[in-house]
């Protein structure tokens, strides 16, 4: 028989507390993605160049980011690198885990974003004297960032929900952190996890809102 009584008072209370846990994750996720955009447009290159080692860097790490969990990447960094004497911080491990899936799965958007962007457009600005660099970054890397943005947003959103798995390594300052401590402290599993689950499901909007406003702004013409 159904007879859980439920307690929303203890999770309201804990609301600013859970909020202070949503701004760690949002910084986690903004810098995963600031490092991962980097990173991925260097693998980007490094797949279209010649050179067979860079080539095959560049696409191992495209092919390990796509192809295994995000949980086993960010295990390997915070207990795979322990197992060598290297110790780094549960968040340190998150972020370097949740940058290195994004970077992957960037670095095939902006492939695929790459082709669509005629080989006339490259030829044309070194007919006007451009050099490679120069008409890599005026014009072919604008126009592939306008086929890539919205791709964009919606890892910025998978980022997001990925700072959860923090948890499993220790990290107690995100929001899925704070809602273990006062979950265990309580276990009142239902009332926190839910307010936790409405927080995550109110960035993942914003992030989508402040995006198609920024398309709007930037890709009217």
């Amino acid at each position: 028989m159904f007879d859980y009584t439920f307690h929303w008072r203890p999770a309201l209370r804990a609301l600013p507390d859970m909020l202070a846990g949503a701004v760690v994750t949002f910084e986690t996720a903004a810098l995963s993605m600031i490092f991962g955009v980097l990173i991925a447009l260097a693998l980007t290159a490094m797949r279209e160049t010649r050179n067979p080692l860079l080539k095959g860097v560049g696409s191992a790490w495209v092919s390990v980011a796509r192809n295994t969990p995000s949980l086993f990447q960010i295990y390997a960094l915070y207990f795979g690198l322990g197992a060598f004497g290297w110790h780094i911080s549960s968040w340190a491990a998150l972020l370097a885990g949740i940058t290195f899936n994004n970077a992957g799965y960037l670095a095939e958007n902006f492939r695929g974003g790459l082709k669509a962007v005629p080989d006339t457009q490259m030829r044309a600005a070194r007919s006007l004297g451009m050099s490679a660099f120069q008409a890599y970054r005026l014009i072919v890397i604008p126009q592939l960032l306008r086929i890539v943005f919205h791709p964009l947003s919606n890892q910025m959103v998978w980022a997001v929900l990925m700072t959860s798995l923090g948890v499993i390594v220790g990290l107690n300052n995100d929001l899925t952190g704070v809602t273990q401590e006062y979950n265990v402290k309580t276990f009142r599993t239902f009332e926190y996890f839910a307010l936790a689950a409405v927080i995550y499901y109110l960035i993942a909007k914003l992030i989508v809102a402040v995006a198609r406003l920024m398309a709007w702004r930037l890709f009217r013409y």
